[in-house]
């Protein structure tokens, strides 16, 4: 038996239980691992809230690491012992132990620690296809990014600026601004006090840039719209305000020929060919010190509620993790 959290409905964080569970053997393609720490995001909200459907009763988070304690039939890639790291689907991970699938986990490098990698996998990876793969940031480029003081944020902001890119990101609190000019950002906008399209404008020169991403939603996403230039591109990852507006594809032609993408963890993750080179890009950044994982928040993992209401009353800033 090991504890666990679990919800049995949908709704505020108070649905969360933290309960009593069996685990029972791994099955094929399967491994219980022991998890040292696990990663707290906002995606957890979506599937807490019911935003994002999953069966219930179930599990709750989709990041963690810690130590492989046994492996069922048909693992290759990792054995009993080996420090691991993971994100993504199934959801499960706010617990002491847990039976998996083995095929997103990746071996973790002594470099990095728990802490580390349960912080890292899912907003790490995250960053690593976004300026990557969803737009491939170019020395020079000017990109606006939103909630730039948020955990993706964070490991975003030291990442273009190691690619050699401008960064103008938004906060919601001169405290976040000040978070986000420590780490490098160049251009910090309060988007609650200011016009954000024309403090981009006024920046760019009347330009806009050629990649915005937007993991606020509703209540930016339009106007993000408007930062891009002719032909660049818009990327939506999430939706913190709710999900964005329905979009008449014809807006994106009167405002320049623009391009939209909706990309998502899971699609990455899921594909080994994909996840193997993206999290040794990940570890050789924060591994030569060009991106640093700190951890701004620590919470037992009993304690997932009130993580929730902080996370949602957007209280954190940076990295959290939620301690077995």
């Amino acid at each position: 038996m090991v504890k666990a959290i679990r919800v049995t409905e949908t709704g505020a964080p108070e649905v969360m239980k933290w309960v009593d569970v069996e685990l029972g053997e791994p099955g094929p393609g399967e491994v219980l691992i022991r998890h040292h720490a696990c990663g707290l995001n906002y995606i957890d909200v979506y599937f807490r809230s019911g935003y994002y459907a999953q069966p219930l009763p179930g599990g709750i988070g989709m990041e963690g690491a810690g130590v492989i304690e046994k492996v069922g039939p048909d693992v290759t890639h990792v054995k009993v012992g080996d420090r691991v790291a993971y994100a993504g689907r199934p959801t499960g991970a706010y617990a002491e132990a847990r039976i998996m699938p083995a095929d997103i986990l990746v071996k973790l490098p002594d470099s990095i620690s728990f802490e580390q990698g349960a912080a890292m996998m899912l907003q790490g990876l995250t960053v690593q296809y976004l300026l990557n793969d969803s737009y491939k940031v170019q020395k020079g480029d000017t990109v606006l990014f939103h909630a730039i003081a948020g955990g993706v944020g964070l490991i975003a902001c030291q990442w273009l600026k190691a690619i050699g890119a401008t960064v103008i990101g938004t906060v919601g609190s001169p405290e976040k601004a000040e978070i986000a000019k420590a780490y490098g950002c160049d251009h910090v906008i309060l988007y609650r006090e200011e016009d954000f399209v024309k403090r981009v404008k006024d920046i760019t020169n009347g330009k806009g840039v050629p990649v915005a991403y937007d993991a606020v939603g509703k209540d930016t996403f339009m106007q993000t719209l408007d930062c891009v230039s002719p032909r660049g591109m818009a990327v939506s990852f999430g939706g913190a305000s709710g999900s964005p507006p329905l979009l008449d594809l014809g807006i994106l032609a009167s405002k320049g020929s623009l391009k939209v993408t909706r990309p998502t963890v899971s699609t990455y993750v899921l594909n080994r060919s994909l996840l193997e080179p993206m999290a040794a890009d990940l570890f050789d950044k924060v591994s030569s010190g060009k991106v640093k994982i700190e951890i701004k928040q620590r919470y037992a993992l009993k304690d997932a509620v009130q993580a929730h209401r902080d996370l949602e009353g957007r209280k954190t800033t940076g990295s959290t993790i939620l301690l077995p």
